[in-house]
């Protein structure tokens, strides 16, 4: 008995069994520090994509973890917003893909598309990524998600309304004419600024959200002291936030879960964050 017992808490112990419990997790366990950080445990690597040798979307840039050694991978693509291009969005490349993940920053069509089509931009490029691209072994094609800046956020909301499967969204200060989203059965979180006067909280972020069926995993984030386009530079908060769900919902690591239940409390750059907890999915 104390021999079985032995070799019980050996095997429970050993990182193998961890793995197999969630054969989806990927790397360290998380801390404050390591979510906050501007880079994560992973080196990345990067590869162009040309708007000539694709369909359905503007081409845009590949960020991923060079080492194979972990296998596969969750992949995101992420929309600029309207007049933007992929410049606007790229600092969230390397540091998502640095936590674990595939992460394609896309450029559209024209800069001027609206929401309904930089949504279908965003699935053209989740399926160039798992289907074509140069990465497509690295990927998880089943574990797949959609963010979005502005109108891409608003774009974000369509993906995940035409495509359920989708395991996370988050549009970071959405902007779209359709406030009404009870359909999605993607978790989403939604993110946005007190200071935004293009796409007010009061207008866009907040009715999204709450429009969201109560059954759903969700979360809201209103930034404080923040505007519009402050989704367009560095920033930690919606950094920390934005990877602790997409490290949810994507590889379902409930490792994450410390970070966003129970809800945070307002801050100096948390306004107000609204959720449902703890999550289920």
């Amino acid at each position: 008995m104390a021999a079985l017992v032995a070799v019980g808490l050996g095997t429970a112990l050993t990182p193998g069994a961890q793995a197999a419990d969630n054969p989806y997790e990927r790397g360290p366990a998380p801390t404050t520090a390591s979510i906050e950080a501007s880079r994560g445990s992973y080196a990345v690597s990067q590869t162009t994509v040309s708007s000539l040798s694709v369909s359905g979307f503007g081409g845009g840039t590949i960020y991923y973890p060079t080492s194979t050694a972990d296998g596969t991978f969750g992949a995101i693509a992420i929309s600029p917003g309207y007049t933007a291009s992929q410049s606007s969005i790229a600092w969230l490349g390397p540091r998502l893909a640095s936590q674990g993940f595939v992460v394609f920053t896309i450029d559209t069509l024209t800069t001027l598309d609206q929401p309904d089509s930089r949504g279908r931009q965003l699935l053209a490029a989740l399926d160039h990524l798992t289907q074509r691209s140069t990465v497509r072994t690295r990927i998880d094609s089943s574990r797949l998600g959609v963010m979005g800046h502005s109108m891409g956020g608003g774009g974000t909301l369509e993906a995940a309304k035409s495509r359920p499967s989708l395991q996370a969204a988050i549009p970071l200060t959405g902007w779209n004419l359709d406030k009404s989203w009870p359909e999605l059965r993607t978790p989403t979180l939604v993110v946005g600024a007190d200071g935004d006067t293009i796409a007010p909280v009061s207008s866009h972020s907040e009715p999204f959200y709450t429009s969201l069926p109560s059954s759903l995993d969700k979360a809201y984030l209103e930034l404080n002291n923040a505007s519009h386009f402050t989704p367009n530079s560095s920033n930690t908060t919606i950094a920390k936030y934005s990877i602790s769900w997409l490290k949810r919902f994507i590889d379902n690591d409930t490792r994450f879960e410390q970070f966003l239940c129970p809800l945070p409390r307002p801050s100096l750059t948390i306004e107000e964050y609204r959720g449902n907890c703890p999550h289920t999915s």
